[in-house]
This record gives structure tokens, C-alpha cells and sequence, in this order.
């Protein structure tokens, strides 16, 4: 890694001790396994889901080392509307209330638009923004009877600006930052807030595995800071906009970036 080296890994603070957070795609060492990381150590109660049910498991043992009886594991394919309710409905049986829900659960890929696939737009739509949106819906359900809650999505600066053979995952993310927008108006009544960051380059293992060389080199050489975010980088905003810190703060896209197009 080139450019402002990565600042030092701050300690929690207890900003969400006491609460209970569902966490989708939380199964590896990307956003969503750091922000469960974070949450944890930021004092919640933490309820981690992800389709990948082996993966799932052997980071709830990692974590329960760590942090026992704070962690549990529930697998979950956000494009199947049973699994959403079960993971809900699993969160209250296990801890009785839900406070923070984040919305971390996505898929990518790379195809010019003229010869992508039904089926390659159809999947990361449903995975990206339909699960998204399934989620929300079954967190509003439960926030709005407890007059309370955080929804915490992840979208994306592709959600802004366009970058060949990303066409079905810049709708995606588009479409994640309007849900965001308009699940923010409809819940405010209840005392709920609904933002969302967006990340540019996050670095983490899959993503290395699926990306070229030289486009992460071309992606980390348009950052401010001449390097890539660190997950637990964009997971400390999210837990800021969990948190009491950003009470005011709803309907909004927060950049974990300086790329807004």
C-alpha cells in the first residue's frame, strides 16, 4: 500500500453498549465482519448473518472467543423473503429487542452492458438492492411498534459516478441510496433513522480475488489519500451512524471517501 499510511485502530468507547445489531454479510474479513468486530467492541449485542453458512460459523466461534455470549450466527440468503423474517424474527427470541440493523449484504461483478445477462443483472439487483430493501422492510416492521431503531445501508460511489462494466451494480447501489432517502421520510414518525455510508476501496480478501491488479491500482491512485480504506475504517462510520453520536442524522449518504463522481 502507497500513499498516508493507515491511521492507528482506535479502542471502543461504549457507544452502543446495550444494544442489539443485526449485521448481514458479516461472515468474512470485509465490511461486514469488521463492522461486527466494531459493534462488539463498541458493547452491542451482536447477531452476525451471511448466505456463506460454514464461513458464518467459524467467524461467530473467532468473535465468541473474543466476546462470549455477545455473538450469534444466523445464516441468511437476503434474496430469500422466509430467511429475512426467520433472521428477524431469530433477533428478538435471542435478545428481545432490535436496535441497529446494517445492511452490508451485496454482490458485484464486471460485464460490458451490451453483453451482460438477464441473469447477471437480475442477481445482483436481487442480492443488492432487493435484499436491501427486504431487510429494511422487516427492521421497519419491528422499529416502528418499539418507536425506535437505526438502519445503517451500505451503498456505494458507484451509486454516484459511472465506471465501465458496472452498470447492474451502479443501479444497485443508486437504487440503495433512494431506498435510503425514502425509508428515512416514512420512518422518521416512528423515531426511526434510516442513512448509509458509501465506500469506494475498501480493501479485503475476495475482493483481491475477483479484481485485477490493475484496477485496484487505477481505483487506490484516485484517492485523497493515495491508498485504499481499511473495512474497519468504513465500519467506524457506520458505527457512528449507529450510535447517539448522529441522533439529527437521517435520510442521509455518507462518502467514507473523497469520490462523489
Amino acid at each position: 500500500m502507497t500513499g498516508v499510511e493507515s491511521p492507528v485502530y482506535e479502542p471502543g468507547h461504549g457507544l452502543l453498549k446495550g444494544r442489539t445489531a443485526v449485521i448481514t454479510a458479516a461472515a468474512g474479513a470485509g465490511i461486514g465482519g469488521a463492522t461486527a468486530r466494531r459493534f462488539l467492541e463498541e458493547g452491542a449485542r451482536v447477531l452476525i448473518s451471511d448466505a456463506h453458512a460454514r464461513r458464518l460459523k467459524e467467524h461467530e466461534a473467532e468473535l465468541g472467543r473474543e466476546f462470549p455470549g455477545a455473538v450469534t450466527a444466523v445464516p441468511c440468503d437476503v434474496t430469500d423473503e422466509a430467511q429475512v423474517r426467520a433472521l428477524f424474527d431469530a433477533a428478538v427470541e435471542e435478545h428481545g429487542r432490535l436496535d441497529v440493523v446494517v445492511n452490508n449484504a451485496g454482490l458485484g461483478g464486471t460485464s460490458s452492458l451490451a453483453d451482460m445477462t438477464d441473469e447477471q443483472w437480475t442477481r445482483v439487483l436481487d442480492v443488492t438492492l432487493n435484499g436491501t430493501f427486504r431487510c429494511t422492510r422487516a427492521a421497519l416492521r419491528l422499529m416502528r411498534d418499539a418507536r425506535a431503531g437505526v438502519i445503517v445501508n451500505n451503498a456505494s460511489v458507484v451509486g454516484w459516478r459511472a465506471q465501465a462494466g458496472q452498470a447492474h451494480y451502479a443501479a444497485a447501489k443508486a437504487g440503495v441510496m433512494a431506498l435510503t432517502r425514502c425509508a428515512a421520510v416514512e420512518a422518521a414518525e416512528y423515531g426511526v433513522r434510516v442513512n448509509a455510508v458509501s465506500p469506494s476501496l475498501a480493501m479485503h480478501p475476495h475482493l483481491v480475488k475477483v479484481t485485477s491488479a490493475e484496477l485496484l491500482e487505477e481505483l487506490t491512485a484516485r484517492e485523497a489519500f493515495g491508498r485504499y480504506a481499511e473495512p474497519w475504517e468504513v465500519a467506524n462510520v457506520i458505527v457512528f451512524l449507529a450510535s447517539g453520536y448522529s441522533s439529527y442524522m437521517t435520510g442521509e449518504v455518507v462518502a467514507v471517501s473523497s469520490q462523489h463522481a
